[in-house]
């Protein structure tokens, strides 16, 4: 069945390049793809490149932005479908763009979406363990990520050969060293040079939902999108160095997507329980899956820590904000710039920071 509607998506591919006049062939595109860090990495090249005063427009998880015009992508959407795809590439060429970085997800290669594209340069940032509920195991979902690789004149994998340069950069965290060496990697290949790239960074500042820290008073609250076992491996322990202060502790609200791949449930947990004192596990877009399962799944990885399945996220983060003690940190992951949660067969409306608003209200905070 995956098959066919592969077929169907590459017609509809060829018929949108077809229509829109094969736009890339106008631009310069970079493509990122990898299971974590592609979105930080999307947005720090197209701001490296504009700093350095090239014209560069960008898809990313979070929006589009064509030729400084922010839009929606969609729900859940990272790279659109072929024809929304295309009408942006045509609009950057048409705006006289150099350079377009469009962040590329392993279900867009797969189903040939990107098909038609000319790609420059492209880099995978990682590839850990995601995706499996579509991908019928980790080597077909490395595969899959390195057809990206042959589709450009430049195929890059990330590494760590240049973290010692990168950690120059005031400020940079571990959690994001993958990441600027990425986009590092990139723009040198594109012939920007260090004093440039480098100045860039120090500029930078994280997109919405990564990172974020939305409230600083005797408790800190982070937002940020991680939802696998990796991203919490390198986000948490960050939290903690950064922000977690003497005698605090570390409180994580998360849960995992319905439908997606149910085998990183169980590391997900194990992966909080490393570094989280308090865990509350809820939902996360749990589609017609349910939910109980779901977090039941969560919690069979937790080691030795305090937890509490609430499975309304709402009331999950209603709780965790007011346990938060005095130099307590509060994580909440998954969601972050999402604008909908969707519970069976709806998308409910949704706004994590809005949560956390109505949180601190009823705190009393």
């Amino acid at each position: 069945m995956q098959k066919l509607k592969n077929i169907y998506h590459l017609f509809q591919a060829v018929l949108a390049n077809i229509l829109y006049g094969f736009p890339s062939r106008r631009l310069k595109v970079i493509g990122i793809t990898g299971t974590d860090g592609k979105t930080t990495t999307t947005h720090l090249i197209a701001h490296i490149l504009k700093t350095a005063r090239k014209k560069v427009s960008f898809v990313s998880t979070v929006y589009a932005s064509i030729g400084g015009k922010e839009s929606d992508t969609g729900f859940h959407v990272t790279t659109p479908n072929p024809f929304a795809l295309q009408k942006l590439l045509k609009q950057s060429a048409d705006n006289k763009d150099e350079y377009f970085v469009l962040e590329t997800t392993s279900h867009a290669l797969d189903q040939n979406r990107v098909w038609g594209i000319s790609y420059e340069v492209v880099i995978i940032t990682n590839i850990t363990h995601e995706h499996l509920d579509y991908h019928k195991n980790h080597e077909e979902y490395r595969n899959t990520k390195y057809k990206l690789l042959k589709m450009a004149k430049v195929g890059i994998k990330n590494t760590d050969k240049i973290i010692g340069l990168i950690k120059k950069i005031p400020n940079l965290t571990q959690f994001n060293q993958y990441n600027y060496s990425a986009a590092y990697t990139v723009c040198k290949q594109l012939g920007l040079s260090d004093n440039v790239i480098l100045k860039a960074m120090e500029t930078f500042k994280l997109p919405k939902g990564r990172l974020d820290l939305v409230y600083d008073k005797n408790f800190k609250i982070i937002i940020d999108f991680a939802h696998t076992p990796n991203a919490f491996l390198e986000l948490l322990p960050a939290v903690r160095k950064l922000y977690l202060k003497k005698g605090g502790n570390l409180i994580h609200v998360f849960g995992s997507a319905g439908l997606r791949d149910f085998t990183k449930r169980p590391l997900m947990g194990e992966a909080s329980s490393k570094f989280a004192d308090d865990i509350y596990v809820t939902e996360e877009d749990y589609r017609t899956e349910e939910l109980q399962k779901i977090c039941d799944q969560i919690a069979s990885g937790i080691k030795e820590k305090n937890y509490q399945i609430i499975p309304n996220r709402q009331e999950a983060i209603n709780q965790a904000i007011m346990a938060a003690k005095k130099n307590d940190v509060v994580v909440l992951t998954g969601k972050a710039h999402e604008k909908s949660l969707c519970r069976g067969k709806t998308e409910e409306p949704w706004d994590e920071y809005e949560a956390v608003t109505k949180a601190l209200k009823i705190s009393n905070f």
